[in-house]
């Protein structure tokens, strides 16, 4: 097949959702098939850099998500390559500029669009004018209106399709929870960064995402006392950058705790894997998680979880030699002293295996392609219906 995934956001940005895109675009060529990338102009990326089977659309920074990207012209000319290289699907990955693009261009060329819904958005309203000026009902109309019509939609996990199903949506929502690249977790390439880090024989945990204030990486470092007062030399590593690493230095200030709270700044996406492996714990305070990606790929490292009660997490940590999850900061800080003063006690491999062969790339990639066809037989009738109602004698006159 040749296939066009139409996202505002790739790499280099850094998020779930370029990762997810990247994770599907390398296991789809493996099987053989062609995969081009529509997505926005970034800082980082020179104009005459050398990308293939990207394009790229003039862009400017989102409203509120400055490190996010909006295109605001191409319209045509996404249409115009989308048809020479002949695409058989359309698989949009955002609500915003490159998704409407990417509708367009599948509706000119008559072939059908999947989307996947990777934001819980109602999640995010306090970001524009404090939540003054969108409210949920706004979510609801916008998310109705982009799916109308579309083929498909990839729902990440059960509280997406209860979400979508609640807005009202009538395109069929099929559950794929994005896959990961067990080959680049399942190894270290950097042997030395704990020891660089002067973590060598301390405890350490982990929180990796994008620093902001949706990821509640807060609630974390108020309960790091309490967990100190269990596990007197552990460290908090917090990986990743964001608008909320200056106000989370703060905190860590005011409470006292600088020698046990590492800030590393933004990583290159090739460095992960080596943080997840040197690290003893993943914990993650989020409750906006339409699906915890991070959570997967520390499961990949062989790194235990500990993440807040939620449908999504008590289905994924169902499990201690997994992971396990929390409702209060009290159950947070026992169940991290737990792991980190007893790593041996939930030591069983076989339902980490389990749970790494059903997220595994091959799989999402095998479950998309299953819906990319189940997608293109509904759209190929939808069209016959079209022409057959055409074809009709007029009743009027």
């Amino acid at each position: 097949m040749n296939i066009g995934i139409f996202t505002d956001s790739y790499f280099p940005q850094v998020s779930g959702v370029a990762t997810s895109i990247k994770t599907l675009k390398d296991d789809l060529e493996r099987k053989g098939h062609s995969v081009y990338i529509f997505t926005t102009t970034d800082p980082h990326v020179p104009e005459d850099a050398v990308e293939p089977n990207i394009f790229r659309f003039t862009s400017v920074p989102f409203v509120s998500f400055t490190d996010r990207r909006i295109a605001i012209r191409g319209l045509f000319h996404a249409y115009n390559v989308a048809k020479e290289l002949d695409l058989d699907i359309v698989h949009t990955q955002t609500e915003f500029s490159m998704g409407y693009i990417g509708k367009f261009v599948a509706k000119q060329l008559k072939i059908p669009t999947v989307h996947t819904y990777h934001t819980m958005y109602e999640d995010y309203l306090h970001y524009v004018m404090n939540g003054h000026l969108l409210k949920p009902y706004h979510v609801k109309q916008m998310s109705r209106a982009f799916l109308y019509h579309v083929a498909g939609v990839v729902a990440p996990s059960q509280r997406v399709q209860d979400t979508l199903l609640g807005y009202g949506v009538k395109s069929p929502i099929r559950i794929i929870p994005t896959g990961v690249d067990l080959s680049q977790f399942s190894h270290v390439k950097d042997t030395d960064l704990r020891k660089n880090m002067g973590l060598s024989d301390v405890p350490v945990i982990l929180s990796l995402s994008r620093v902001a204030y949706e990821k509640r990486i807060d609630r974390l470092i108020t309960a790091m006392p309490d967990i100190i007062k269990e596990v007197p030399n552990v460290v908090l590593l917090i990986v990743g950058d964001g608008p909320a690493r200056e106000d989370l230095e703060q905190q860590v200030a005011d409470l006292g705790i600088t020698d046990h709270v590492r800030f590393t700044g933004e990583i290159n996406h090739d460095e992960v894997g080596d943080y997840y492996h040197a690290a003893d714990l993943f914990v993650s305070t989020s409750d906006s998680e339409s699906q915890g990606l991070t959570y997967i790929e520390a499961l990949a490292a062989n790194v235990k979880v500990v993440a807040l009660a939620g449908e999504y997490t008590q289905s994924l940590l169902d499990d201690p030699a997994i992971g396990t999850t929390f409702k209060t900061q009290e159950e947070m800080v026992h169940q991290v002293a737990t792991y980190l003063q007893h790593p041996m006690a939930y030591h069983d491999p076989a339902p980490l295996q389990a749970k790494l062969d059903a997220i595994s790339a091959v799989t999402f990639g095998d479950q998309v392609l299953d819906f990319y066809q189940d997608a293109t037989a509904r759209y190929q009738d939808y069209l016959s219906e079209a022409t057959s109602e055409e074809d009709q004698p007029s009743m009027k006159g």
